[in-house]
């Protein structure tokens, strides 16, 4: 009996072989000289009367198909908005697909081991379709689809043995979503670039003679360029506002400092009245006030979630000074070295069925931090072992991203690969520890008709936060000790003023959270959409690795203008369009709506905006002229 295993990349290929064969597959070559063929002998818990097999197991490198549209159709041959209806051809990567064909002639049996998530359910397809025409025998019930989320040996047996089918709603979703990319992205960006590139090239110069500057479109390119533009034009907008405040200052003798109360309204944008009430204080009460509060509580900080796709980038962003696609390469390539576990997921909540102990009970042997992790199990002291919180997203394909194995400071990783794992190993056991615990206290001051809070709090246990160390709480001064209802003589009665601060530029972690917030991309590819703006010079980065925000250029701004001015129905730069595109697409995958329906619509729609665009592209010029004109 004869089984064939296709994996989506080379190194997850080895990793199975390495598994299911014991250490003893053997390697052969095949037509591409980056994928391996791993030839060895298992028994499938699933293949009749128990029969040992012989088993090939190799690989894809992503996507087996490319698709484009004929030669007829190529740049400067026909009118951009022919295609939208366009025959798309698809291509498959012919090496490959060679290796692929001819391993399977012989075969009873394909299992598929591409990454569990709808991309992955797509290129699983493509693999089965060039199987099926190599051997009329792999009919559909002879496909199985592995599903697998790390390289841990017993989990890999398990997905081996116990093997599930080719999700087709997800293969849709992937279908329609990479048709409605293809179609507008290559219209849009033809016509954008015929408009706007003789005036671009002057300011943006060609890498070379022969490659100019492409002004693309992309679904979730503009929504991402919004954001951007959004927050820079409300820094630009901004204008300052004065403001006044009231503040006490009690002199703290036991401790020879003062301590700050501060005023319960805040503060308000009318100098007279905040004069008034001030005045009024002062001729009604003079310099004593009321203790009219002391009040004291028990106050926990929350350990994080478990961790998504979307929080690793977001916090390697913020916490490692990190860019998104630096974090999720890092993490990808510890996941194909069996380090970490799958980490493309949305799901925040860990299975009841989840060994997380024997994953905590692997990190004792760890030199850096062991001793944290056999303090969880000891179950000794504040801080033991706990289940991790739970979030409200499951994907049903995924856990949470969580360690596999040790990896101790001299491993073979890069210096990304080390600060990746170190994170990822740290939020884990930050998710099954302890909460910290502190106390609150509170004192409020009455001013004649004016109230004022002064807030301390002392923390009692880290618990959580001696391990995850890049979140701080820390205790504040004592606050002083003053009996309820009697009255205090205060050192100072101040009336200040301030000014309203403008928002800072948009970080990368900021960023990320919008688009996940508006259903910008997934989870997988948000990285890839900030690093294609930059690309294009749309946005730039500045500022230093700490403090790195994004600002648009020229043509960023034209772009998001010059469409507000084009007037289109859905906004390209704003987030809604994008977003209902992502829910049809969950709704195939659910099987709720059919991909024919949602293409039909999302083309018709698409084909009309093509058409006011094509007819006002004018107002594109001159929004660019304009704003450069400006800057």
């Amino acid at each position: 009996m004869r089984v064939v295993c296709v994996a989506e990349k080379n190194s997850i290929a080895k990793a199975v072989a390495g598994i299911l064969g014991g250490g003893n597959a053997r390697t052969r070559s095949s037509p591409s000289k980056y994928i391996k063929n791993y030839d060895f002998t298992y028994n499938f818990a699933w293949v009749p009367g128990g029969e040992r097999c012989e088993v090939t197991m190799t690989a894809v490198a992503g996507h087996l198909m490319s698709q484009d549209f004929g030669p007829q159709y190529g740049w400067n041959k026909c009118d951009p908005r022919e295609l939208f209806g366009a025959e798309i051809l698809e291509t498959p990567t012919r090496e490959i697909a060679e290796n692929i064909a001819r391993e399977c002639r012989g075969a009873e049996y394909l299992m598929i081991w591409t990454d569990c998530d709808r991309e992955g359910e797509a290129i699983g397809w493509e693999i089965a379709r060039v199987a099926m025409q190599a051997n009329t025998r792999l009919v559909r019930s002879r496909i199985h689809r592995a599903v697998f989320s790390h390289l841990g040996r017993e989990h890999i047996v398990r997905a081996a043995n116990a093997p599930s089918q080719i999700d087709m709603n997800a293969v849709d979703a992937v279908k329609a979503r990479s048709e409605i990319d293809l179609r507008a992205g290559y219209a849009f960006t033809r016509l954008l670039t015929a408009t706007l590139r003789a005036k671009v090239e002057q300011d943006i110069p060609a890498a070379n003679d022969k490659k100019r500057p492409l002004i693309s479109y992309g679904t979730c390119q503009f929504p991402t360029l919004g954001f951007v533009v959004d927050r820079y034009e409300r820094i630009q907008n901004f204008v300052a506002e004065e403001f006044w405040y009231l503040q006490l200052l009690i002199e703290d003798e036991k401790r020879a400092r003062k301590v700050t109360f501060s005023w319960d309204r805040g503060h308000l944008f009318d100098r007279l009245c905040v004069l008034c009430l001030y005045e009024t204080c002062i001729e009604a009460a003079g310099n004593k006030a009321l203790v009219s509060n002391v009040s004291a509580k028990d106050t926990s900080k929350y350990r994080p979630l478990p961790l998504t796709t979307v929080e690793l980038q977001k916090n390697c962003s913020k916490f490692l000074r990190m860019s998104a696609k630096q974090s999720l390469d890092a993490a990808e390539k510890l996941y194909q070295k069996g380090f970490i576990s799958y980490p493309r997921t949305e799901t925040d909540v860990f299975s009841k069925q989840a060994n997380l102990q024997g994953l905590v009970q692997q990190q004792t042997e760890h030199r850096q931090w062991g001793w944290y992790a056999t303090k969880l199990l000891s179950g000794e002291g504040s801080n033991r072992f706990q289940w991790p919180r739970e979030g409200k997203h499951d994907d049903q394909a995924h856990p949470p991203i969580h360690p596999v194995l040790c990896a101790q400071p001299d491993a073979n990783l890069s210096a990304d690969e080390k600060k990746v794992y170190e994170y990822v190993v740290r939020h884990f056991l930050a998710c099954c520890s302890q909460d910290a615990k502190g106390r609150t206290s509170k004192i409020k001051l009455k001013w004649h008709t004016e109230e004022f809070s002064a807030n301390g709090l002392q923390v009692q246990e880290e618990n959580f936060l001696e391990i995850y160390t890049y979140q701080k709480w820390t205790s504040s001064e004592q606050l002083p000790s003053l009996p309820l209802n009697s009255q205090v003589e205060f050192a100072k009665a101040e009336m200040k003023s301030g000014k309203t601060s403008p928002p800072k530029y948009i970080t990368e972690s900021e960023l990320i959270m919008l688009m996940d917030a508006n259903g910008i991309g997934t989870d997988a590819t948000i990285a890839e959409h900030i690093e294609k703006i930059q690309e294009r010079q749309y946005i730039k980065a500045e500022g230093t690795a700490k403090n790195k925000v994004f600002k648009p250029t020229v043509l960023g701004r034209s772009l998001v203008h010059g469409f507000e001015d084009i007037g289109l129905e859905e906004s390209f730069a704003k987030p809604f369009l994008r977003r209902d595109m992502e829910l049809d697409l969950k709704r195939i995958c659910e099987g709720t709506k059919d991909r024919n329906s949602v293409l039909a619509n999302l083309i018709g729609m698409y084909m009309d905006y093509y058409d006011q665009t094509d007819r006002q592209k004018s107002k594109l010029i001159h929004c660019y002229e304009r704003i450069r004109h400006e800057s």
